[in-house]
């Protein structure tokens, strides 16, 4: 079983930055991939960055691709994602999610465990 809970959250102004917290407790389960997505209100939920758990491969929506940065600190079982350059359009809930079997690195469908999400709000 596989717990995620993210953290750092909050309001912040367009331009700004924020880092988002996602920490990790998988006991024996070998994670394959770890991403990030993201569902404003009104909108689908969408891809938001990747991070292949063994070889630190990462990868990003474009929409994100130069202003955010996925990262893991792997003896603090915990995943990040620095967030910069801010945008009103990047109001969100903001969650991280595990992977155990590889595949198209945007397929949500392949993220068998999900946490619960962070709010982050841009806005002046």
């Amino acid at each position: 079983q596989v717990q995620l809970v993210e953290s750092g959250g909050g309001l912040v102004q367009p331009g700004g930055s924020l880092t988002l917290s996602c920490a990790i407790s998988k006991g024996t389960v070998s994670i394959n991939d770890m991403g990030w997505f993201r569902q404003a209100p009104g909108k689908d939920r969408e891809f938001v960055a990747f991070l292949a758990w063994t070889s630190g491969d990462t990868d990003y929506a474009d929409f994100v691709r130069g202003r955010f940065t996925i990262h893991t600190d792997y003896a603090k079982g915990t995943l990040y994602l620095q967030m910069r350059y801010l945008e009103p359009e990047d109001t969100a809930v903001y969650v991280c999610a595990a992977a155990l079997r590889g595949g198209e690195i945007a397929d949500a469908g392949r993220f068998a465990y999900w946490g619960q999400g962070t709010q982050v709000t841009v806005s002046s």
